[in-house]
């Protein structure tokens, strides 16, 4: 599946939402996902996809972007480690995976070919096996 996302647009743009400025005393969490909404997606890094897919924010652009990296490099890391991009990947809901069928297949592909995970990856990539709509 080729992703055809105007990758020089952020999701402000692409999503056609712009958030307001957040509140002086906002975490840093809640900083810096408003900061990356502004910036262009083909700017953002794994650690930036990472932190945004956790937040379930975005995830109909970023998704196919995860899962290109994903496709190339299944153990990608952000700030949080080895394969920490596929476990914020595999986490969203079984209802995400329902509205993107697509993607579920593919990162089912992905995951299928992983051998030798630590065990608490190992137990995501089977929570979202059991989640993944069966076709």
């Amino acid at each position: 599946m080729t992703v055809s996302i105007d990758r020089s647009r952020s999701l402000e743009e692409l999503e056609r939402d712009r958030w307001p400025a957040p509140p002086p005393d906002a975490t840093r969490l809640i900083a810096t996902a408003h900061a990356l909404r502004s910036r262009p997606v083909g700017t953002l890094t794994v650690e930036d996809l990472r932190l945004l897919i956790r937040q379930d924010i975005g995830l109909a652009m970023l998704l196919p972007l995860a899962v290109e990296v994903l496709r190339d490099d299944p153990l990608a890391e952000g700030h949080m480690g080895e394969g920490d991009l596929l476990r914020a990947v595999l986490t969203r809901t079984s209802a995400t995976w329902s509205a993107y069928p697509e993607l579920a297949k593919q990162l089912t592909d992905i995951v299928s070919g992983l051998s030798d995970l630590p065990p608490d990856l190992r137990s995501v990539v089977e929570r979202f096996a059991d989640a993944v709509p069966r076709s």
